[in-house]
């Protein structure tokens, strides 16, 4: 017994000095402006000794008592490393308070335009993705004469082929047809309608300094049409420090692009100038005679003149022209240049002419008009073996905003008018003319209740000549609790007033089709919405993580769907059930030094609701997972290996394909003005072909291929570019 409690008292004394031999150190890790605690903060000593703050920003360290004096440093994703020496033991048993400032460089303010508030984006209650500089050099040297590449490797997004014999592609967002998502450039909507048959194909990217996507609802930001959402591309603005950009593109598929951009400004002028040219010979993969990529001859001139008459106002007028011919369709057929009753061919030839003009004047200190207008004539005409489509369109857009507040609460009110006139040419019997004008008012609102919350509204109000009025409220909620979290909260009403130009019309080149009701049917409605919730934290001072999930639904009703007469003609038709569009976004990103790695994964489940259908919708993946590591030492090397997953697919008469993966690698090395780089991608050469039998030389209905793999396998493209600047 005496023993026993001779041992269990050492074993206390043992413990009591382990207690008594240890130091104790607290802090409380603060943002600087704000004074929230950072949650996720890391207070280190060395790479053993640290911990990570809690909800309160509290750390707790932990320190033998033979130290007299300690090194500790303080990081958080981006913001400012601190280091304090603290000389021990500590005289205060209290937390001691410690301030990170926000990193400027590391974390560089991003400003969106497209909820026309000029706000951070991290403070915005409206979701947005957002694509910068980085990210566009990156497509630009994978795909560098069109943005296909850029937005079909977002979450989400889709890049649907719907015609084999012009390559023309369609976006996609969140399941639903390209024609619910509005494409704008600098706020411009000059892709819709007519127009907007082969713009994705003829949009280079050099020029373009951001990209920002918002996802849902969003007809009451710009009108009809953003259904499934928008997407806004910014072009480069003139500095005073000018710019000189030249890139050569050859790829292994027969393509050859040249892209030029310069820009420059004083105190009262500036401009810009683009040109971008391509030449595409007919490439054929499987060696069946028929392209699979079409031969290809274009050309993009867009100057923009920048006047600034004092420091508060700005005048900028851009042109934009692209000429564009493709001939796609059996090899013999495309070397002779006509088709005939054998080998199939299909000729498309386009012009796009444009202007726009902005001006912007400020006053006060939120104070802010801008006037825009653009004109936009598109034609194009396409021909194949006794049968040919031509027609023209001429649209306008006109609008006006007054923006003023302050930062606590700001308002934006505004009116439009957008008019869309198709013409239809002589070489078809039925004359699908059209003349529709829709003028709207709207008005937005963002009001900071708290530095944790703000709420951002708006109401639109839109009339149109043939389908009357539309009412589209919108709301979105932001909330930050502390550092780490933000949840963000949106849903909104749109809608889309009949077309005929739509990815199914497209696909047999708008042969047959009947539009004598058109007038008559009823303009498809949405509502829907979107909750996101973001997490970011540092893991010490070398790792970073973050993470995006989006949950999503839309439900369109009356939607527009072609019915079949008898005799191989089509019309459009309201169907008796809506499609509705539910799903969920993922994304990962991790951090190490110089590495970076994102993950992705995007569940759409997008059905059609009508004629007793419960279908997924043809040709809709429902899972995509996107993985891509990217190493980069600044001012030298960008190596970047990707890969992405689609899922099974239902074909158009319900049968089911195979699922596929396509990975890529490119690697680009910089030197002072010179860069060189090498894309390969889909170097694993997946392709249709290779999971089915397809033989589209001998066919003279080639576009009733449904398209659910990539047709050209592998393609690998190297360059240069030359970047010049004083």
């Amino acid at each position: 017994m005496h023993i026993r409690l001779l041992v269990s008292a050492l074993l206390c004394l043992s413990l009591t000095y382990d207690v008594l031999g240890q130091q104790v150190l607290k802090f409380k890790i603060l943002d600087k402006d704000t004074n929230q605690p950072l949650v996720g903060a890391t207070a280190s000593i060395s790479p053993t000794i640290g911990d990570v703050a809690d909800a309160n920003g509290l750390v707790t360290l932990n320190l033998s008592n033979n130290l007299r004096e300690v090194k500790v440093t303080f990081s958080f994703v981006g913001y400012m490393v601190e280091s304090r020496t603290i000389k021990l033991p500590s005289v205060t048993s209290e937390p001691i308070l410690i301030f990170l400032k926000m990193d400027e460089e590391e974390m560089e303010e991003v400003i969106v335009t497209t909820t026309r508030n000029s706000r951070s984006i991290e403070d915005i209650p409206t979701r947005i993705e957002f694509l910068g500089t980085e990210e566009l050099e990156e497509k630009a040297v994978m795909r560098s004469d069109n943005i296909a590449m850029l937005l079909r490797e977002s979450t989400g997004i889709q890049m649907q082929v719907t015609s084999p014999s012009s390559a023309n592609q369609s976006i996609r967002i969140q399941g639903l047809d390209g024609r619910y998502t509005q494409l704008l450039e600098d706020g411009f909507p000059l892709f819709g309608g007519f127009s907007g048959g082969l713009s994705i194909m003829q949009i280079p990217p050099l020029d373009l300094k951001q990209v920002e996507v918002i996802k849902g609802s969003n007809s009451t930001l710009y009108g009809g049409g953003a259904i499934a959402g928008l997407v806004n591309l910014v072009s480069i603005q003139p500095e005073e420090k000018p710019r000189f950009k030249v890139m050569v593109d050859q790829t292994s598929a027969g393509g050859t692009t040249l892209n030029t951009f310069s820009a420059r400004r004083n105190e009262k002028f500036g401009y810009s100038f683009f040109a971008s040219g391509n030449r595409q010979n007919a490439y054929d993969p499987n060696s069946d005679n028929f392209s699979e990529i079409p031969d290809v001859r274009s050309l993009t001139l867009n100057p923009t003149l920048f006047y600034y008459p004092s420091s508060n106002s700005k005048l900028r007028l851009s042109l934009n022209g692209t000429f564009e011919g493709r001939l796609g369709g059996n090899l013999n057929a495309i070397d002779a240049e006509r088709p005939n009753n054998t080998e199939y061919l299909q000729e498309n030839t386009t012009r796009r002419l444009s202007y726009q003009v902005t001006y912007n004047s400020n006053w006060g200190d939120n104070n802010e008009l801008v006037i825009k207008n653009s004109l936009l004539h598109f034609d194009r005409s396409i021909n194949q073996f006794n049968y040919a489509f031509d027609g023209e369109q001429w649209s306008t857009f006109s609008e006006a905003t007054y923006a003023f507040g302050d930062e606590m609460s700001s308002w934006v009110l505004g009116l439009n008018v957008y008019s869309d006139k198709f013409k239809e040419g002589e070489l078809i019997s039925s004359d699908r003319s059209y003349s529709q004008v829709t003028g709207g008012l709207f008005a937005q609102q963002v009001s900071k209740l708290s530095d944790r919350f703000s709420i951002e509204s708006g109401f639109r109000l839109d009339k149109n000549n043939d389908y009357g009025w539309f009412a589209l409220p919108r709301l979105s909620l932001f909330y930050k609790p502390n550092a780490n979290f933000t949840y963000r909260l949106s849903g909104g009403l749109g809608y889309k007033t009949p077309t005929i130009f739509t990815e199914d019309t497209e696909r047999f080149s708008f042969r047959g089709l009947n539009s004598f009701n058109l007038e008559d049917l009823d303009a498809e409605r949405s509502y829907g919405g979107n909750f996101d919730i973001n997490y970011r934290t540092a893991i010490g001072t070398d790792w970073t993580f973050s993470l995006n999930q989006l949950f999503f639904y839309t439900q369109l009703n009356d939607p527009l769907v072609l019915a079949e007469n008898p005799a191989d003609s089509f019309f459009f038709e309201n169907a008796n059930g809506p499609v509705s569009s539910r799903g969920i976004e993922s994304n990962m990103k991790l951090t190490y030094k110089d590495f970076k790695f994102f993950l992705n994964y995007a569940l759409i489940d997008t059905r059609l609701e009508y004629e007793n259908l419960n279908d997924q919708k043809p040709l809709t993946a429902k899972h995509n997972i996107g993985a891509v590591l990217v190493y980069e030492e600044e001012g030298k090397w960008r190596l970047g290996l990707e890969a992405y997953y689609t899922s099974q697919q239902l074909r158009n008469d319900l049968t089911e394909t195979d699922d596929f993966w396509i990975v890529g690698f490119m690697a680009l090395r910089k030197f002072r003005k010179v860069s060189v780089y090498l894309n390969f991608e889909n170097f694993t050469d997946t392709r249709q072909s290779r999971f089915e039998h397809i033989n589209l030389g001998s066919s003279m209905t080639p576009e009733l291929l449904d398209v659910w793999a990539p047709l050209e396998g592998i393609v690998v493209n190297g360059g240069v570019i030359l970047e010049l600047s004083r």
